[in-house]
């Protein structure tokens, strides 16, 4: 007997299959089956009878605790954004923080995410939210050389973060390295990055060529843009995350092919900044494994991967309608996701981990013969009803069992009020 079955529902295995009236059977944290209804019974049933049975979304990138500094720099290009932005952060506590990674999770889970790749300050604090939460995340601690403390100290402290939080809360939190970026830390630097995750063996999560000041200022400063330059330092391989990848020549395509780079595409984030659009289709028809990600809710807006789902394809869509199909969309936001994550997750296989989402499909929107398209073009976070990480249900049936989301909300504004006086 399995410990919860999930019956009745449109199974989207995510490896080209749909299964109608199907099953998904968990059994201690893992996926067991999914198929056809064997009978078998659990300890827990749940009817998802009119819904899609799917993997969580996965979200690639984000600064999480940037909710609460939504809209404080809303309509600004990215250089005065930034500029805003990085006064604001100065003014975050630990207790800032800590208030909006509850937020950001609590968005997440009740919006189908149920893992992410995190970057930003504070990271212990997140960690314990995630811990606590019970949502799956890639955790790294920001570093930007020369701000707040020296190299080494910057160094030392990260890799007591990488070291400490690895594989805790049951193995739900992995952690990497997270330089911001080639511009904004020194070769010297980056190479002992490098060295310690080679050590470690972590993933290196790093900003790659957001926006044309920085190809500008890398080829000044080295005469080579960011790609070139990660290259010849050996930063670039398996385990690099590369976020936005917007100013991208082909050369730069074939190096993030070679190296095996994942990418992170943050459209929303991307268009709202006027940073430029990432040669998403053409890195897509390289083979380069492209993940979705929403960046902070300070620039994008909101951590809905739909919305980034959506927006992606609209957005390729406009030169061309056949660029990039509906499937490869959701792909990249489940399959391509978990790649990215180096997890096993982001399909409905036996052995995967059990991050299952349950979306209402008895709305006027999903009526389609083409069940992926109706729900790329036509979901919100609003129409996931379930979310289940690591075979614990986290939402059911649109209310939260791990989270007080009234005090979440509450602390939330509080620490808002804090930075606004």
């Amino acid at each position: 007997m399995t410990d919860m079955i999930i019956r009745g529902g449109s199974i989207l295995t995510m490896d080209g299959t749909i299964i109608d009236d199907g099953v998904v059977a968990v059994d201690n944290g893992l996926i067991a089956y999914a198929g056809k209804d064997t009978g078998e019974k659990a300890d827990r049933v749940m009817n998802a009878k009119g819904c899609a049975v799917m993997p969580g979304i996965i979200n690639a990138h984000t600064h999480l605790s940037m909710t609460v500094l939504r809209g404080l720099a809303d309509g600004l290009p990215y250089g005065e954004w930034i500029k805003k932005i990085q006064s604001e952060e100065a003014r975050l506590t630990p207790s800032g923080i800590r208030a909006g990674a509850y937020l950001g999770m609590l968005e997440m889970i009740k919006s189908g995410t149920t893992s992410f790749a995190d970057m930003y300050i504070h990271m212990d604090e997140i960690a314990r939210a995630v811990e606590e939460t019970g949502m799956r995340a890639a955790l790294g601690y920001g570093m930007i050389e020369g701000q707040n403390e020296d190299a080494d100290s910057k160094l030392r402290s990260r890799e007591r973060f990488a070291r400490e939080w690895n594989g805790k809360a049951d193995g739900r939190i992995t952690t990497m390295y997270a330089p911001h970026s080639a511009a904004s830390c020194s070769k010297e630097f980056l190479i002992r990055v490098k060295e310690l995750a080679a050590r470690d063996r972590s993933r290196i999560h790093i900003h790659v060529l957001e926006t044309e000041h920085e190809l500008q200022l890398m080829k000044k400063r080295y005469g080579m843009c960011s790609v070139n330059f990660l290259n010849s330092i050996g930063l670039l391989g398996p385990g690099t995350l590369a976020a936005h990848c917007i100013w991208l020549s082909d050369d730069d395509i074939e190096i993030l092919r070679k190296n095996n780079v994942n990418v992170t595409h943050c459209p929303a984030s991307n268009t709202n900044l006027g940073a430029g659009i990432a040669p998403v289709p053409a890195m897509l028809g390289r083979g380069i494994n492209v993940a979705l990600g929403t960046d902070g809710a300070a620039s994008a807006g909101s951590l809905d991967m739909w919305k980034e789902m959506r927006t992606a394809l609209y957005l390729h869509r406009l030169k061309d309608p056949r660029s990039i199909p509906a499937s490869k969309v959701l792909e990249m936001a489940t399959v391509n996701g978990a790649r990215a994550l180096g997890i096993r997750a982001g399909m409905l296989k036996p052995g995967y981990l059990a991050d299952i989402i349950i979306v209402d499909l008895k709305k006027p929107q999903f009526i389609s013969p083409d069940q992926v398209s109706a729900l790329v073009h036509g979901a919100s976070g609003c129409d996931v009803k379930t979310t289940i990480v690591n075979g614990e249900v986290l939402m059911e049936d649109y209310r939260v069992t791990k989270m007080d989301e009234g005090k979440i909300i509450g602390d939330a504004r509080d620490a808002m009020r804090s930075i606004a006086e």
